[in-house]
């Protein structure tokens, strides 16, 4: 691994989360000048920076329909932290029981040992500035801790999860009038929760809510949100409703709004008899955005497509993992267990942005509707389309072809001699 950047490159990755990582990795792999820009200070995204520490699904109906390096490097971390993998062939679970639990810290090193031995260049506390086509390659500025760099690129990978390079670059990207909710990832402590008085939490809570003290989307549980809370210490529990991460103002509020959030239910709850010494045992320092932004791709997967398991003629990975809609109006989650045997797929079309010269997106920008990108979105499905997306732009950019002269076919065959799983196998 590389921190020295030179000057031209045959593929720059932009965003190292779930499917930047790998698309880079995969693309060194293969021969490519790779480099790898990432705006935090550890590779991972959601995972280790946002705190959703349970990456999947990888397997469907109890077979593995992802894996490749995403699940090479998941599964190694698991192991080395002791522990253990979900039981994948009882496939009749609750979906969240089947994503598999990772110590966030030592996921964040495994990445940097698979990204140092592919050789990738990475900076990471790295944000690109603008993103220029000149003639037959790319011209990408950088803002680092010394100023500003300028490297070139043959093929561009945008894993940023708002597509903010399409953006820069010139080209579409959509956003839904109204959102799904962020989350911010915090575990609380300090309690018992079998001695607590649970009937006069519930109306301590419906009393704070309706003074003001407490925002009805505080605390994300359905019909017993209290209860709910602490029984999981608060995990995935938070929503920061109109949450989103286009802009360096948008993430601000995101971040702010989430802390402010944060500080209400603890003052809440430490007022509350037997939560007294309510601690906060850990917290994300970033808000997990469940959406944002999606290109306008050459092909969009609708909710439809994604249900009915529909296999494209160009897909190039699989995805699993249920419909799942949190309500942009704090009202629930709606989620939609897939029909038993389907299995859905992820087209190149996607994600290529219409009238786009080799830059391909991979991750949750990818070209969908709310239903169906809600399902996408997760770690496991970002890693395959990462890893397909660092095949297409590695063989392009030595080949001096476009990504689209890359044969279907060829990016299949490579990506099985990668260990990936890819659509008919």
């Amino acid at each position: 691994m590389g921190n020295a950047v030179t000057r031209h490159y045959d593929v720059v990755v932009v965003g190292g989360g779930p499917a930047g990582w790998p698309a880079a990795v995969q693309s060194a792999r293969l021969g490519a000048r790779t480099l790898l820009v990432e705006k935090n200070g550890a590779l991972g995204g959601t995972t280790t920076v946002a705190g959703v520490a349970l990456p999947g699904l990888y397997h469907a109906w109890g077979k593995q329909v992802i894996g490749g390096i995403g699940w090479d490097a998941v599964r190694d971390s698991a192991e080395r932290a002791g522990i253990p993998l979900p039981d994948f062939t009882a496939w009749d679970q609750p979906h969240y029981r089947l994503q598999v639990p990772v110590n966030p810290a030592v996921l964040a090193a495994v990445i940097d040992e698979f990204v140092a031995s592919a050789g990738v260049d990475l900076l990471l506390h790295t944000m690109f500035a603008t993103v220029v086509r000149q003639r037959d390659r790319w011209r990408v500025t950088l803002c680092a801790k010394e100023g500003l760099v300028e490297v070139t690129a043959a093929c561009l990978v945008d894993c940023t999860g708002d597509a903010d390079v399409v953006a820069r670059a010139g080209f579409t990207r959509l956003v839904n009038e109204k959102r799904q909710p962020g989350t911010l990832m915090v575990r609380f402590g300090g309690y018992d929760n079998d001695a607590l008085d649970h009937p006069a939490l519930r109306s301590a809570y419906e009393a704070a809510v309706a003074d003001g003290s407490l925002l009805p989307e505080d605390l994300a549980g359905g019909s017993d949100p209290v209860a709910a809370f602490l029984r999981t210490g608060g995990e995935n529990r938070i929503h920061i409703n109109g949450a989103t991460s286009g802009t360096s103002g948008e993430r601000t509020a995101a971040e702010v709004a989430g802390r402010r959030a944060m500080m209400r239910i603890f003052r809440f709850f430490r007022q509350q008899p037997g939560l007294h010494d309510l601690t906060i045992q850990r917290w994300a320092v970033e808000c997990g955005i469940r959406e944002s932004y999606t290109i306008d791709g050459l092909a969009r997967i609708t909710a439809a497509d994604y249900t009915s398991g529909r296999v494209w003629p160009d897909a190039l990975s699989y995805s699993f993992y249920p419909i799942d809609v949190h309500d942009p109006d704090g009202d629930g989650i709606d989620i939609r267990p897939l029909r038993h045997g389907v299995v859905p797929t992820i087209p190149r079309a996607a994600m290529i942005p219409r009238g786009a010269t080799n830059l391909i997106v991979a991750g949750r920008s990818v070209s969908g509707d709310q239903e169906a990108n809600s399902a996408y979105r997760v770690q496991a499905s970002c890693m395959a389309m990462g890893q397909a997306a660092g095949v297409n732009a590695a063989l392009a950019a030595q080949h001096d072809r476009d990504l689209l002269e890359v044969g279907v076919a060829e990016i299949r065959s490579t990506l099985r001699e990668q260990g990936a799983i890819v659509p008919g196998d």
